[in-house]
């Protein structure tokens, strides 16, 4: 599995406001440059990123996006999921944990519980790591960079 393009700036992105003050607004060229994107294109990824209820947009000349919670109750899952859909490893681990008649092979595929434990697994991680945990330690780690030059 890899995430798209649009997921990764979106991470980028939502990182980037979990960084700021609380109450500080970005706009969409800031946001673009710390995620390294076109705004255009990051333009459509924070319009998902607003669908799903994850960042809210203000308009007017004091506008721009902050995160709609607290950055300790945002995880990486959420964010990859409001950009791309419910992950799954493969079509095992996704519309057939619903349906169990849409995999004829389940019952007897002995590599169904390896992808079903694999997708738990991947899951749980993205889950447990919050935009706070990783605003910090991106800026522990920039911090270390400036340091050693």
């Amino acid at each position: 599995m890899q995430l798209t393009r649009a997921a990764d700036y979106g991470v980028r992105a939502m990182v980037h406001l979990a960084s700021m003050p609380a109450n500080t607004r970005a706009g969409v060229a800031d946001l673009a440059k710390a995620a390294e994107v076109s705004a255009p294109f990051l333009t459509k990824v924070l319009q998902r990123l607003t669908s799903a209820g994850l960042v809210v947009s203000h308009r007017g000349a004091n506008g721009g996006f902050t995160l709609a919670a607290p950055a300790c109750t945002i995880s990486l899952l959420q964010v990859i999921e409001a950009v791309e859909g419910p992950i799954q490893l493969n079509l095992c681990t996704g519309p057939c944990l619903a349906h169990a008649t849409e995999c004829n092979r389940q019952a007897w595929c002995a590599v169904h519980c390896v992808w079903m434990h694999a997708q738990a697994k991947l899951r749980e991680v993205l889950a447990q790591a919050s935009l706070d945990i990783l605003a910090r330690d991106s800026a522990r780690r920039l911090e270390l960079i400036h340091q050693d030059r």
